[in-house]
């Protein structure tokens, strides 16, 4: 058993690592290198907009059982909510068109035989878009697998763009067919829409740090690894900007980082370390209104909507905060800040108008545009078989990260499903592990 485990990067992915090993009588230190814990998925205090908000907008699904896991061992799970029912509120600016999709709670795909339930203008034909998908080989792209018809357009097409946060004609049809496997076809019931009652930060970080106050783990903020020293096939030692920690013969380091930061602190300890190297941006843009507006329909059960046809993909509605998320966002890095946020808020206004009981303002009272540059890796076929797994050449050294070999997209299912991973790679017992529970 190690005696004390250094874990590098305080983001889902390290947190998850901290969380399945603390309290098994290993000494656990969490070194994060920023002020405050939880990476991309964390909520902060915006004064722009005078309020607590995401920095950006997570959809979880049933389906993530390892982010369901995490929850439960962090006793976090009630900080969820969503809609009973696996419902998906839609609009399609460019065709003008509102529906909902109302997807069948078994595995039998019964709500494609309901014009009320699927995608308007589908044929049933266009089914062969999921099969393809999921019998797609390492190079195909996701754009060569789907059908020319409604079926792609309004649902797979965003679908996609929402979970590689890549386009299609570039994005990895195995990846997608991957995530189709573990939730559409699982059925509704692998479906369910979740996201934080309150913010990310409540759900995802604030409950494993407590958690991890509980069982004496330490927790370091502001505390950046610039260097690791390596001799004889293991890691010797982490180094700071003032300081220096050894890493003794019988501890054990996860590295939980960017893969850009991972590459600039391995590519000369450890041969031939890959990891991707190309990204993707994501865009949230938050709207302070005066009042908390008052959905309507399906849109007032699921709290959210999809929009086809637009800039904007996702709108949440968070009390007085109409938040949306546009991904795979590089397409749009050459446009005025100050333009693409008057374009987004009047089609969020042309998304939302018809399914409020009042209309939206002509301006918010606030906005604040987070444009998260390097979000995830540009999920391609290339950058796939970059992906390294967690163990390394060096023994006492695992990597965990959304952009490692998860066989997940860069979700916070794959991050949190990678620290497991790590602590696993260096053969760490938690309390939670199979042979834990046994003793």
């Amino acid at each position: 058993m190690a005696r004390r485990v250094h874990i590098v990067g305080g983001g889902l992915a390290g947190l998850s690592a901290a969380v399945e090993i603390a309290g098994s009588g290993q000494h656990v230190i969490v070194h994060e290198a920023g002020p405050a814990c939880g990476g991309r998925a964390r909520s902060y205090e915006d004064r722009k907009l005078g309020r607590r908000i995401d920095n950006g907008n997570h959809l979880l699904l049933t389906a993530n059982e390892a982010v369901f896991r995490y929850l439960g061992l962090v006793g976090a799970h009630d900080t969820l909510t969503g809609p009973d029912r696996p419902i998906f509120p839609f609009v399609d600016l460019a065709e003008t068109g509102r529906w909902t999709l109302d997807l069948s709670m078994g595995r039998i795909p019964w709500w494609t035989l309901s014009p009320e339930r699927r995608v308007p203008g589908m044929r049933l034909s266009e089914l062969a878009s999921l099969n393809r998908l999921m019998k797609a080989g390492r190079e195909q792209t996701v754009a060569e697998c789907l059908s020319h018809g409604a079926f792609s357009r309004r649902l797979l097409e965003p679908f996609s763009i929402a979970a590689l946060n890549t386009m299609s004609d570039e994005a990895s049809a195995a990846l997608l067919g991957y995530v189709v496997r573990e939730s559409l076809a699982k059925g509704g019931r692998a479906c369910l829409p979740r996201f934080p009652k309150i913010g990310l930060s409540e759900s995802l970080v604030d409950p494993a740090l407590a958690h991890l106050d509980v069982l004496k783990a330490e927790v370091r903020t502001g505390n950046r690894v610039t260097a690791i020293d390596v001799a004889d096939g293991r890691v010797t030692a982490l180094r700071f900007p003032d300081d220096v920690i050894d890493v003794g013969d019988d501890d054990a380091v996860i590295l939980a980082v960017p893969a850009q930061v991972a590459s600039s602190l391995l590519r000369d300890v450890v041969p031939d370390f890959d990891a991707p190297d190309r990204f993707e941006s994501i865009l949230n843009a938050h709207f302070r209104l005066d009042r908390s507006p008052v959905a309507l329909g399906s849109l007032g059960e699921a709290g959210f909507i999809g929009v086809i046809g637009a800039v904007t993909e996702w709108v949440f509605l968070k009390n007085d905060i109409v938040s949306v998320t546009v991904s795979a966002a590089n397409r749009y890095a050459d446009r005025d800040p100050e333009e693409l946020t008057a374009v987004i808020w009047n089609e969020v206004r042309r998304a939302l108008d018809a399914m409020l009981e009042m209309p939206l303002p002509l301006q918010p009272a606030g906005t604040r545009l987070v444009w998260e540059k390097r979000a995830t890796f540009a999920a391609t076929p290339d950058q796939l078989r970059r992906r390294p797994e967690a163990r390394t050449s060096l023994a006492n050294l695992a990597l965990a990260g959304d952009w490692t070999a998860t066989q997940l997209p860069a979700t916070i299912d794959g991050a949190i499903r990678s620290g497991v991973a790590a602590v696993k790679a260096l053969g760490l017992r938690g309390p939670y592990s199979e042979s834990s529970a046994r003793r």
